[in-house]
């Protein structure tokens, strides 16, 4: 059986809302190089922000 990695050896991006890391997750292993936001929250608030008045 394979050994999980270390939370802290999985890669990490920025989110572009709130600037916050955020980890790998398995859900993101395909799309990973697409994932943008840590959350669908933070996904819904980057559209509120850009076209809000």
């Amino acid at each position: 059986m394979a050994k999980k990695p270390k939370k802290a050896d999985l890669p990490q991006k920025i989110c572009l809302v709130c600037k916050r890391p955020f980890s790998w997750r398995k859900k993101w292993e395909k799309v990973w190089e697409e994932v943008k936001y840590c959350s669908k929250q933070c996904q819904k608030g980057s559209k509120v922000r850009r076209f809000g008045s």
